[in-house]
């Protein structure tokens, strides 16, 4: 009987190590509505939240397709001058770089996949929105459109 309980208790061990290392891998990102206001009309997108060192070093590596409509925003709080680079990026991104305001200060588009070139954000910004490349140049947004998200304050 000794034998059985000593394996028993070895897999209710090993089960519960499994449970506690798989935790972290398996939460859920915070998934968010995010608005961009362009002269043209207004374009909502479905973004997932990176607010921890870990979530925006990870970013959208190894993902092999984004969704139109769907994106990652990056939380640099403070406003903070920010550098992107594409390593393990497997799709083109464009990157939108955003004031703490709400309004767009630069825009990266088409970005590179894999590559290790950095960008910038051409001075301190609260946030980045990655979006599948191509979708700036299509719906028209550009530098001074403002984004309408609960990161971004009010003038």
């Amino acid at each position: 009987m000794w034998p059985y309980f000593r394996g028993w208790g070895a897999w209710w061990l090993a089960a519960l190590l499994g449970l506690v290392l798989a935790s972290g891998s398996l939460r859920a990102a915070e998934e968010t509505t995010l608005e961009i206001v362009t002269k043209d009309g207004v374009h909502v997108f479905s973004v997932e939240m990176a607010r921890t060192d870990e979530e925006r070093q990870k970013g959208l590596m190894f993902r092999k397709e984004l969704p139109e409509g769907k994106g990652m925003l990056f939380d640099f709080k403070p406003d903070q001058d920010v550098s992107m680079w594409m390593r393990n990026t497997y799709i083109p991104l464009d990157m939108l770089f955003i004031n703490g305001d709400g309004t767009i200060r630069r825009i990266a588009e088409n970005t590179v996949p894999l590559s290790e070139k950095t960008i910038a954000s051409g001075g301190p910004v609260r946030g980045v929105l990655e979006v599948i490349g191509g979708t700036t140049k299509k719906l028209g947004i550009r530098a001074g459109d403002k984004v309408a998200h609960p990161l971004f304050s009010s003038p």
